[in-house]
């Protein structure tokens, strides 16, 4: 009977001081997505995206329509040209398309190597930006409520407008 008393007490302080804790947590939400989103910078930054985006894809363009021209020139003339020719000819068309193809992957690595360094200093401001308000309003935790961001309710304080004050939009 006395540890079951004792358990009791035990179990009540238990519950209590976690209820206190919890009472005393302040939690915040921010769809971090939009936040960055809405940012000018990254409106910069998606413009720059694109601009080098079109310049690989008009290079990537340009050496299709040459290789067209090449194959259709050797196809035309391949009735004139001995065997040893046209193989070397053939040779030369797979050549070329594998160039491409290698041209077409480097672009796409350059491409995601670039959006990486532009994020970079937009993300850190952003969160730097969400930081500081939390600080100021008391928060002891903000969570993403973006579609990734993991959170299934957010009925708290939402930061966005806050945050956008913040950073000046």
């Amino acid at each position: 009977m006395k540890q079951i008393k004792t358990l009791l007490i035990a179990a009540t302080l238990f519950f209590g001081a976690t209820s206190f804790t919890n009472a005393q947590s302040k939690v915040a939400h921010i769809n971090t997505t939009d936040l960055i989103q809405a940012m000018p910078d990254m409106k910069v930054a998606q413009a720059d995206m694109e601009r080098i985006g079109k310049t690989y894809q008009s290079d990537i363009e340009a050496m299709k329509l040459e290789l067209k021209t090449k194959t259709e020139r050797f196809e035309a003339e391949a009735t004139t040209k001995t065997q040893e020719e046209n193989e070397k000819r053939y040779v030369e068309v797979q050549t070329d398309q594998q160039s491409m193809q290698q041209y077409a992957a480097n672009a796409q690595q350059q491409l995601q190597k670039k959006e990486m360094e532009l994020l970079k200093p937009i993300t850190e401001k952003a969160k730097a930006a969400i930081l500081k308000v939390a600080k100021a309003q008391g928060f002891d935790y903000v969570l993403d409520s973006s579609p990734q961001g993991g959170v299934i309710m957010a009925e708290g304080k939402d930061l966005l407008a806050d945050v956008k004050r913040e950073l000046g939009f």
